[in-house]
């Protein structure tokens, strides 16, 4: 990449010239953003991964540059119009509005007026009129005069329609138009007077006669009345005052008073009207578009990271129940890895009301089975089958829990799930995917189309392509940033991992299903198509548990044991030693082990690992319990404080099931006492929150709910995520915290979604 390039990025992106060329160079070999950021961080100055990606994208957006050179070049050269004067401009130029502009008056065109009146021969009495020539541009027009030009008024209309285009192409004109739209514009709709009284119009009446500065228009409200504009109820406009953006044209293009001057004065207004600003404008319907989509798209990046890194469960036996009334509820039993067990459907809602029935088969199968766990698909039937799986004495303590059932419907019919379960039919598999979605969330839902999890704010109106990138970049992040088992991954976990392909990822399991389990990193070396790149950029990410070599569960990197070894050496003692006994670690001196090939955030990083070796980061998962008064919307009065969990933030604000099947919404300005910019600042997906209830529409169905007065329940670990191993080795911490709960009646709340935890558990013990 040239160097030119190189300084531009590191200036925009404020970092060093020597951290873009590394970044450039790992990229091109074919490295990933994870391990850039994770492996690689002496090259890159210890950048995080938002960084790195958006080195990655400036990289992309000047190759792109770079090839459009080439074809305006080659174009121009082609019309016998270039000029080394014009070649170097385009050389020199960084920014592609810059390169449009310079190529616009030699881009080929459609048949124009301009054209028209170029071909009539009025060319030349276009320029004499544009250079505002004293002459008189009547007499001239009347030489003018023959079979395709009938008198002086179409001669000058068509010189006028010339000039009109070379203003509308004219650099300085479209940059003053551009200043005029970014310091002015307004955005405006109104509804389509035919559409006005129509049901569906309705979602939109808002903005049925709307204008704001399009400068201060927030993503989702462009991106709303966008949406209304394509469906056909409203006609939107981006536009800026006429006058003052004609005077300013005049004031660039207008040399004297003349009569000439004049002329190109109305061809200014014509100009301004019927080409500068539908070309402005489209550019600021773009730019406006690709701002409330980048900015649409942060947020689904953003929830889908919350989702993906939700709490695990870890290695329990679950009972995963699909609610429903007349068709059932499907019940499904899962051990400790998520490997299908067994299935049944029971009856316990109208019509049939099967109750003793279904809680007899539930009781057994919780016996025969050991289950430890119970998750419930919070969708239909969802709260009835809470309550009744709530009310039953299994005889041990088992953990009850609501799964955000969203997308199970979409994995259970696909190619996917097929192929995992053959001979079960939909539903089966929808309340499979329910129950591993508890076990782990993230290995579960990297088999479902990230669109089709619910967490995004219109996502079916930005740009496709982009979207998909980004959510399958954080898919990947997530994946790398929690590490994988390599002896239980599927491949479509394993497909996410550095260097992973879906391939190889296929060829893992299947040398998996031939050979057993792996032993060692190094045995992947002999895993069909892995060659030493793809291993490289995989292994620190994957682990192996009770590996002979314990560094083979850790994320420190291969190339780097060798280092470890070089520790346990020095204190003398084993790795295994070195990493069970702390006071080992205080030993060391670790600038001892700092070489041109391991730098010091390396040994940061191996020494942090060494502590705790394979550390799953996501934190511990509580149990949650909704007011058992409310279960519909009728049953949601103003003034109810209830507890809740977040399902959805956007930039208006926060999402929040409160138990009634219908989300209720925190606005922005109702998230805090305080001034909240951020909904993300307060809230976090799948927070346990208390909310009041301000207001219900149940013909809209809308539930608004506010958090004033409300302490938002803070987690201090909620980004340092804690591990599920380490979960399960804290003699079920969920349990214990219930019981804790329970008998202990009197203690001090934490927080106010405790208190008002206790506050209901001690109503229903009454």
């Amino acid at each position: 990449m040239e160097l030119k390039y190189i300084q531009k990025i590191a200036e925009k992106l404020s970092l060093a010239l020597k951290q873009i060329h590394n970044i450039h160079q790992l990229h091109s070999e074919g490295a990933t953003i994870p391990f850039m950021a994770r492996y690689r961080k002496e090259a890159t100055g210890n950048l995080d991964e938002v960084v790195i990606g958006n080195v990655i994208e400036e990289i992309k957006y000047f190759n792109e540059i770079e090839k459009r050179k080439e074809t305006v070049i080659k174009t121009i050269e082609s019309l016998g119009k270039l000029t080394p004067e014009l070649k170097n401009r385009i050389e020199s130029s960084f920014d592609a509005t810059e390169l449009e502009d310079i190529y616009l008056p030699y881009k080929p065109k459609r048949k124009t007026r301009a054209t028209t009146a170029i071909e009539k021969g009025l060319e030349p009495l276009a320029k004499m009129i544009f250079e505002q020539d004293t002459g008189n541009p009547e007499e001239e027009a009347a030489k003018y005069i023959h079979e395709n030009v009938k008198d002086i008024k179409e001669a000058l209309q068509g010189a006028r329609d010339i000039i009109a285009e070379w203003i509308a192409e004219h650099e300085q004109a479209r940059n003053k138009v551009r200043q005029l739209f970014t310091a002015s514009a307004q955005l405006s709709s109104k509804v389509l007077n035919s559409k006005k009284e129509t049901v569906e119009a309705q979602k939109y009446r808002d903005y049925f006669d709307f204008s704001e500065p399009l400068s201060h228009s927030p993503s989702h409200r462009i991106l709303a009345i966008r949406r209304g504009e394509k469906e056909g109820y409203l006609a939107m406009d981006i536009h800026i005052e006429k006058e003052s953006a004609t005077e300013n044209l005049k004031r660039i293009l207008i040399q004297n008073s003349s009569a000439c001057a004049s002329h190109t004065a109305t061809a200014i207004e014509d100009s301004f009207e019927r080409l500068l600003k539908p070309s402005i404008e489209n550019e600021f319907r773009l730019l406006s578009k690709n701002k409330a989509d980048e900015e649409a798209i942060r947020v689904f990046a953003e929830n889908l990271r919350q989702l993906l890194l939700a709490s695990p469960l870890g290695a329990k036996k679950v009972l995963a129940l699909d609610p429903g009334f007349r068709t059932g509820c499907k019940v499904i039993c899962l051990d400790e890895q998520g490997n299908f067990l067994n299935n049944t459907t029971i009856y316990p809602h109208p019509p049939q009301q099967e109750t003793d029935k279904s809680i007899a088969e539930l009781k057994s199968l919780v016996q025969r089975f050991g289950i430890e766990a119970i998750a419930i698909g919070n969708g239909t039937a969802g709260r009835e089958s809470e309550q009744l799986i709530r009310g039953i004495d299994f005889g041990k303590p088992v953990s009850i829990f609501m799964v955000n059932e969203s997308g199970a419907s979409i994995y259970s019919a696909s190619e996917m799930a097929r192929e995992e379960f053959p001979k079960e039919d939909v539903t089966v598999r929808g309340a499979i995917s329910i129950g591993r979605r508890l076990l782990d969330p993230l290995s579960e839902l990297v088999k479902i189309d990230a669109k089709s999890i619910g967490v995004g704010q219109y996502q079916h109106d930005v740009n496709q392509t982009k979207l998909k990138g980004e959510l399958d970049r954080i898919v990947e992040s997530c994946v790398n940033h929690v590490g994988v088992d390599l002896n239980t991954a599927s491949k479509h976990l394993l497909m996410y991992v550095s260097g992973l392909s879906a391939t190889l990822a296929k060829n893992i399991v299947e040398y998996r299903a031939k050979n057993g389990a792996f032993k060692t990193r190094n045995e992947l070396k002999k895993v069909s198509l892995m060659g030493p790149k793809s291993f490289e950029q995989c292994a620190g990410f994957l682990r192996i548990r009770n590996a002979g070599d314990p560094l083979d569960n850790s994320a420190v990197h291969p190339e780097s044991y060798y280092v470890v070894e070089a520790m346990a050496k020095d204190i003398q003692c084993t790795v295994g030693e070195l990493i069970e006994k702390p006071d080992l670690r205080k030993r060391l001196n670790k600038k001892k082990y700092v070489s041109e090939q391991v730098g010091e955030f390396t040994i940061d990083d191996i020494l942090k690992e060494l502590e705790k070796p394979g550390r799953d980061p996501r934190t511990q998962i509580e149990e949650f319990r909704f007011d058992e008064t409310i279960k519909s919307i009728e049953d949601v009065k103003p003034g109810m404080t209830v507890p809740g969990i977040v399902t959805n933030i956007t930039n208006f604000g926060v999402f929040v099931d409160i138990g009634v099947k219908q989300d209720g919404l925190v606005h922005i300005s109702q998230l805090s006492d305080s001034f909240v910019s951020d909904p993300n600042q307060v809230a976090k997906l799948q927070q346990k929150m208390v909310v009041t209830v301000t207001e219900v529409d149940i013909v809209r169905k809308r539930i608004s709910l506010t958090m004033k007065g409300q302490a938002l329940r803070q987690n201090k670990d909620d980004t340092k995520v804690s591990s599920a191993g380490e979960a399960g080795n804290k003699k079920e911490t969920f349990n214990a915290n219930k019981k804790s709960i329970e008998k202990k009646p009197e203690a001090e709340p934490a927080n106010a979604f405790q208190a008002k935890l206790m506050e209901l558990k001690k109503k229903f013990k009454d």
